[in-house]
């Protein structure tokens, strides 16, 4: 349910995306130091947007290298990482930790209770460092799954459950600025679930997965009504946006906010349009 809150990067100066990819890079490496090649693995975009904007917001002192890796054996890339890569990390290795566990329960998939095994040591000691949020994330993950498990039909039920998850995560303070992340973290995530739910709703179709669209996504005007759910959420995760006094990694971040994720729905877009026509054609 991640990978959607990404960089436009056409859009984007060239020295901003060295600076997003740096920061990306810096939580790759904080993730394989602190959990290994598993902990890797669970590498995502997401994240990488949390991290810059809680680093705009707060401007914690960065630390700052070069590194080799597998993707680029020749040339060093440059790494940034702070005290909130860190809390990232962490976050990143709970939430792929539970999923796993979760969909291991609910579907039985083998290699997810693998992966959950190698994430396993690591998430207690997650689990340690942020006791009272990861249980408030497992009992809110443990409630999405219930939902699911029941048939609910309620697209903001789901998806505000989803969303009180990433408030949690956003809320790296107990401080002013608490009710402000707390919010655009609800709707970020809501517009996490719905995208999620948006992109995979013809597989879960045809597996008998559950998907809150699975009613009604052969409608005519469905589309239409998926874009308006998701305009609605992002426009209040932007004015709340709006509100944090943030002045380094502004323009990253807005052009995540405001064009990134906007790509994410057009390319799904694109690629249902595609599948409806090849399986028009064959029909004929």
């Amino acid at each position: 349910m991640f990978g959607y809150v990404v960089v436009n990067k056409p859009e984007m100066k060239v020295k901003d995306f060295d600076l997003y990819r740096s920061y990306y890079c810096g939580l790759c490496r904080e993730l394989r130091e602190k959990y290994g090649i598993a902990g890797q693995i669970s590498l995502n975009y997401d994240m990488t947007f949390v991290i810059l904007l809680l680093s705009g917001l707060y401007e914690p002192p960065v630390k700052k290298g070069t590194t080799r890796c597998i993707v680029h054996p020749v040339m060093k890339q440059v790494v940034r990482k702070n005290e909130i890569t860190e809390y990232a990390a962490d976050m990143n290795l709970l939430l792929t930790y539970y999923k796993c566990m979760d969909d291991w329960a609910d579907e039985k998939k083998i290699l997810r209770l693998i992966y959950a095994k190698f994430l396993e040591k690591g998430d207690k000691k997650a689990e340690t460092a942020y006791f009272e949020k990861s249980q408030k994330i497992l009992s809110l993950l443990k409630q999405l799954s219930e939902w699911e498990k029941a048939g609910e039909k309620d697209i903001d039920r789901m998806s505000g459950c989803f969303g009180r998850i990433m408030e949690e995560i956003f809320v790296y303070r107990k401080d002013n600025w608490e009710p402000v992340l707390r919010r655009m973290g609800f709707y970020l995530g809501k517009f996490i679930y719905l995208l999620d739910a948006y992109d995979d709703v013809e597989k879960d179709a045809e597996t008998g997965n559950y998907n809150p669209f699975s009613e009604e996504y052969t409608m005519e005007g469905f589309e239409e009504h998926v874009r308006q759910l998701l305009l609605m959420m992002l426009s209040e995760a932007c004015r709340e946006f709006e509100k944090l006094p943030i002045i380094r990694y502004a323009d990253i971040l807005r052009n995540i906010l405001y064009s990134g994720v906007w790509s994410r729905f057009q390319a799904v877009s694109v690629k249902r349009r595609e599948e409806q026509e090849k399986n028009h054609v064959r029909s004929i």
